[in-house]
């Protein structure tokens, strides 16, 4: 049997991570990638369950994503003066995490962790500045994949393209028919991040998070060389009307335009706020994007398959570890089905689908614990959260909030047996 050729689309987390199982499945994978360079801004993201299983098997992993961890010992909830009412922290135990991650990184960091196992393997090549304008595939989808490019790559077969692109996915649009908002569905919220050069914390190594009325979240943690990092997190009422289009189209018109929507609706919200929007202004870093989830009717097409936030985008906190497990088992399939891509990209919706139905579900009460709408809500909050906090319940409790805390363990992924 010939080698298997594999196009990935994407170099952020899930392609790398794709191209490093394929590799291991003895596939030539070429990794493409829009940008002209390595994209190393975007926000902290978290490393759990599944992901954490699935970065214990990648030699060397672990010990490079400790080493980039974020600084982070807790997270403290505060007034509109400063004074804590509540704090979370860490349960210690990466396998049993709490909503505080023992594995919190900046997504930059994972990304160039996974690109710097994989640049020299030699059966992975990453294509910088290209992306794709057409893909064809047979009318039985059975037979190698054409696909074409805009920026000089030649038009080449693969046996199989992977779309790692995000939840906005043109790859997806073009693989599936479809178009690039069908089957997102919007969580009527969206997130900005950046890093500020004063230290807001005083030294501390607890981040500080605070609310104000409108479902506006603002949260601050520990960076390297004493910056801090900043989450602006919007929460709108969850009914069925788009409520992001405003953030969506401030976006299409680019930084600048997106940061001036920002700082309107965050100057004079309380605490920091107005020392965050000042310093956002001219923040080289900042990176804000609609909080959405994906969900397909089918994982693949012929031989066109999804995955990570492609073709799953899931609920806070999982993402990640979704896209490391989804890589995983494909590559897996691949290799447990060799000469059966049929056999392999079915064994890979039938394996994943679980997993991805129990990740997507919202935590309970999560955005209206981060974010209440009214003032009411927002006292009320810190009660309930001070009461919880200071009779120790929530170092119980929060772990079973959602799957995206739950255990390691709770999760069954196959054991492949690989080529190389």
């Amino acid at each position: 049997m010939s080698q298997l050729k594999v196009l990935v689309v994407g170099a952020s987390i899930a392609g790398p991570m794709a191209a490093y199982w394929f590799a291991k499945a003895g596939a030539k994978v070429t990794v493409i990638e829009r940008f002209p360079h390595l994209r190393t801004n975007g926000q902290n993201v978290d490393i759990r369950t599944v992901g954490v299983t699935v970065m214990r098997k990648i030699p060397g992993m672990e010990e490079a994503v400790r080493t980039k961890t974020t600084p982070l010992e807790g997270m403290a909830f505060v007034r509109a003066d400063g004074r804590p009412y509540g704090i979370l922290r860490p349960t210690g135990n990466p396998d049993q995490q709490s909503l505080v991650s023992e594995y919190e990184i900046l997504r930059g960091d994972l990304a160039q962790i996974l690109f710097d196992l994989t640049k020299s393997n030699e059966n992975i090549d990453y294509v910088f500045g290209e992306q794709i304008v057409a893909i064809q595939q047979d009318g039985q989808c059975n037979g190698p994949v054409t696909v074409e490019f805009s920026n000089g790559f030649p038009t080449t077969d693969f046996d199989l393209v992977v779309a790692c692109d995000g939840a906005t996915s043109r790859t997806r649009a073009m693989g599936l028919g479809c178009g690039i908002r069908d089957y997102v569905v919007s969580q009527n919220s969206w997130a900005a991040y950046f890093s500020i050069p004063q230290d807001l914390l005083a030294g501390s190594k607890t981040g500080a998070a605070y609310s104000a009325v409108g479902g506006r979240f603002i949260g601050v943690g520990p960076g390297p060389s004493g910056m801090n990092q900043v989450t602006l997190m919007h929460i709108l009422p969850r009914n069925n009307r788009d409520e992001t289009l405003a953030f969506r189209e401030a976006k299409k018109r680019g930084d600048d335009s997106l940061k001036e929507f920002i700082a309107q609706l965050y100057t004079g919200a309380g605490w920091k706020c107005d020392e965050v929007v000042k310093s956002m202004m001219g923040a080289g870093d900042f990176y804000a994007s609609e909080l959405v989830q994906v969900k397909v009717p089918s994982l693949y097409k012929g031989r066109f398959v999804l995955v990570g936030d492609a073709g799953y985008a899931g609920s806070p906190g999982s993402g990640t570890s979704l896209a490391m497990a989804g890589a995983y088992v494909l590559a897996g399939e691949v290799c447990k089905h060799r000469g059966s891509l049929e056999a392999a990209l079915f064994g890979y919706e039938k394996t994943m689908r679980p997993l991805i139905d129990d990740m997507q579900k919202m935590p309970p009460l999560i955005p209206t614990m981060m974010a209440p709408q009214t003032s009411w809500g927002v006292w009320l909050r810190n009660m309930i959260f001070a009461f919880v906090c200071w009779t120790r319940i929530i170092e119980f409790s929060q772990r079973f909030f959602a799957a995206s805390f739950s255990n390691s363990d709770d999760y069954f992924l196959p054991e492949y047996e690989w080529m190389a």
